[in-house]
């Protein structure tokens, strides 16, 4: 059977494979919930168990060794504890109720920290999970000719090996990933993207790649194995979404660095204030001055109170929540690197077709002959279009009534017959009685309008010319052999996407549309569409100089591909969005697939990274600034006994000193819990300039860090008082 044959015998079973797939146990809904596509809620009791779980597990030291910031805490944590059970011996440096409140509050400063990287590596799990029910133990039909209606013998799909051939028919599940390579058929992949509709593959193009996991609905294919056990798309995918897994990015290794300095600078100053403190003292007593040491229990709360603990509990909770926003979005990161290169994008190269314009041309303006008017036109086209159910032929209809309000008309009552398209008429339309409309190719109504006897108009022939010339498709009309006019269809530039690139715009990102068509055409879409600049006529090789060229100037450059002409380009691209609907070339040069298959997604991505950078940005501006206020509020306290003086900066006016620094510890503790979901769900992305967010950041994170604290630990301070616990 012939491609063309079995692709009609597939569209007429499309309908009946969609309704069994709705119908079977691999419905839209359960697909859905497969392929990790439903969400959570942020505290959904099956992530809130096990995370409080895994927040214990993380105690080992080998686990808090990967956050030197939450490591100090830890540390400090084992000694107040050690305090605590010498002041239970009669050897305490305080009272054993003030070092033990510490020690808790430290430990669950820790467990907080823990528990914040753990609800987020719990919902990447999530996903995880439901990656792996995918999996199941497939007996395939290895050919040992690679030709359909070959000898087959059974195989375990974890036998088969990249260049294996296998045959899938109707109802078959493919067992592992593969490229079409005889037949055409349609393919369940719901389990896979989430879409319920059944999708065709075929041999060779860009709709040849099939993924294990997926089902044949109808008709055969002839699929070469293009991966080894382990390595398929799902296994991939799994591997890819483990956050637990997840390395670190460069931007969050250099912060790493910086908290790490700043951990080593106020321990270096923490640890000279014990000496420091008992010079003062013996000096005081020489004096005739009385006064006391700092404990060690009050020093490490100090320190505590000082480093960023709380960047330092969020950071790995706000990389593992960017990748799985990115899978909420339907798109597999290959690491957090790319997530977090996305957001760091300066260049977006997009194709035009289905990224900027809808893909299908559609009629844009009507240009009717001399001694015509545009009315009697689309009145004309319109009649020859409503029985066309071509995405053209609806556009001419809409146009018509759009226009001239012109509505569809009860054919029946005026017997029309409707004439279909052919290749060999290159025309369609519509006969009325003794009334004949046609519309189709120019050349081919030139033919038919001579044929009668009748001139073709030079005026309409320039129009077709212009027409052509601007890379738009021209429809000729002819009513009873009088040529009406010319349609114009064009790929129509999507609603709203003017206003996205300007946004774009606005952060500094340029964009640049790639399309294969002439440069005069291309100069007027990339002008309707706002896009910054063009590559018109693109080869494979034009792409890659592109890219490169920027890439040269310092640049990071973000681009979508599905073909295998695509590969080259998706390589050398820093953000590299392959389709899932493209060949396995394509998703192996990419560093993002998206299940999707959405070129637009690419917009999303660039978002989903700006966003992470920005929730880390403000986190981390936040846990600085908030630091500010805990001086003056434990210094003082700290040092009162040493210093009286100090009580000077005491500006909150707390209780006392022990209240005081019990108050910090716990803001310390409990502000890590508050901003969980925040570092969970990202802060709100805005299309704004860097300089702006900068200030922006400033103003809301700087700012409200500085006052938060003020009015947190004066709450706690009054709440202690009143409860009698300092």
């Amino acid at each position: 059977m012939s491609t063309t044959s079995v692709q009609k015998s597939i569209a007429g079973k499309v309908d009946a494979a969609a309704n069994k797939s709705a119908g079977s146990t691999d419905n839209a809904e359960d697909a859905l919930q497969k392929s990790g596509k439903a969400r959570l809620s942020l505290f959904d009791s099956s992530l809130i168990v096990p995370a409080i779980i895994d927040s214990f597990r993380k105690l080992s030291p080998r686990t808090q060794l990967r956050s030197p910031v939450m490591f100090v805490v830890y540390i400090g944590s084992i000694i107040t504890s050690m305090l605590f059970v010498q002041s239970l011996l009669g050897k305490g440096e305080a009272s054993s109720g003030f070092i033990l409140a510490i020690s808790i509050w430290l430990w669950f400063t820790v467990l907080f920290a823990n528990f914040a990287e753990a609800l987020a590596e719990g919902r990447s799990k999530a996903q995880a999970a439901s990656l792996r029910a995918l999996k199941q133990t497939v007996i395939a039909k290895k050919l040992a000719t690679p030709k359909h209606g070959t000898t087959w013998l059974p195989a375990s799909a974890a036998d088969l090996r990249k260049g294996d051939v296998v045959l899938v028919e109707a109802n078959d599940v493919i067992p592992i990933d593969g490229e079409v390579i005889e037949g055409v058929a349609t393919v369940d992949e719901s389990a896979i993207t989430g879409e319920s509709a059944p999708v065709i593959r075929e041999s060779g193009g860009d709709f040849s790649a099939v993924t294990g996991g997926t089902r044949v609905l109808s008709d055969w294919l002839v699929v070469r194995v293009t991966s080894n056990p382990g390595e398929a798309f799902i296994d991939r995918m799994i591997a890819m979404v483990e956050g637990a897994k997840r390395q670190k990015t460069p931007n969050e290794v250099a912060l790493t660095i910086l908290l790490i300095a700043l951990t080593i600078i106020f321990l270096l100053v923490t640890v000279t204030l014990l000496p420091y403190s008992l010079f003062s003292v013996d000096a005081a007593k020489a004096a005739g001055i009385v006064s006391s040491p700092i404990s060690i229990t009050v020093l490490i709360a100090l320190l505590v109170c000082l480093i960023p603990t709380t960047i330092g509990g969020l950071l790995s909770a706000i990389g593992v929540a960017g990748m799985s926003r990115m899978m909420q979005a339907n798109v597999i990161a290959t690491s957090g690197r790319a997530v977090e290169a996305a957001g760091d994008v300066d260049v977006l190269m997009l194709d035009k077709t289905g990224t900027i314009t809808l893909g299908n041309r559609q009629a844009s303006e009507f240009f009717p002959a001399p001694g015509v008017t545009q009315p009697q036109l689309a009145d004309s086209a319109q009649l020859a279009s409503l029985a066309d159910e071509t995405p053209e032929g609806r556009s001419i209809v809409v146009l018509a009534k759009q226009r001239f309000n012109l509505r569809e008309r009860e054919m029946a009552s005026l017997n029309a017959h409707f004439v279909q398209f052919t290749a060999q008429t290159r025309m369609s339309g519509v006969d009325i009685a003794e009334r004949i409309i046609r519309k189709g190719a120019a050349d081919s109504v030139k033919k038919y309008v001579e044929t009668l006897g009748r001139p073709f108009p030079a005026e309409v022939s320039k129009t077709v010319d212009d027409i052509s010339r601007r890379g738009s498709t021209p429809l000729v009309v002819v009513d009873d052999g009088r040529v009406m006019g010319t349609i114009e269809l064009k790929d129509i530039v999507k609603g709203g996407i003017k206003e996205r690139f300007a946004e774009l715009r606005r952060m500094g990102i340029k964009t640049i549309m790639i399309t294969g068509d002439n440069k005069l055409t291309a100069a007027a879409i990339a002008a309707e569409a706002g896009v910054d600049d063009f590559l018109a006529e693109a080869t494979p090789e034009d792409k890659l100089k592109l890219i490169r060229s920027h890439q040269t100037e310092g640049r990071l450059v973000a681009m979508t591909g599905d073909g295998t002409n695509d590969a080259p380009a998706l390589a050398q691209a820093d953000v590299a969005v392959a389709m899932s609907s493209g060949t396995q070339a394509a998703k192996e040069a990419g560093n993002m697939v998206d299940l999707d298959s959405n070129p637009t997604k690419l917009l999303e991505i660039v978002e989903i990274g700006k966003q992470m950078l920005m929730t880390r940005g403000s986190l981390t501006t936040f846990s600085i600034a908030n630091d500010i206020a805990k001086y003056f509020a434990i210094i003082p306290a700290a040092f009162v006994g040493t210093y009286p003086q100090l009580k000077a900066l005491d500006i909150m006016h707390l209780t006392s000193p022990s209240s005081a620094i019990m108050s910090a510890v716990i803001f310390n503790a409990l502000i890590i819990v508050f901003l969980i979901p925040l570092a969970l769900k990202g802060v709100k992305y805005r299309a704004i300039g860097a300089a702006l967010l900068l200030r922006r950041n400033l103003l809301i994170y700087g700012v409200g860090g500085i006052i938060l604290p003020f009015v947190g630990i004066k709450l706690i301070d009054v709440i202690l008082t009143v409860l009698h616990l300092a």
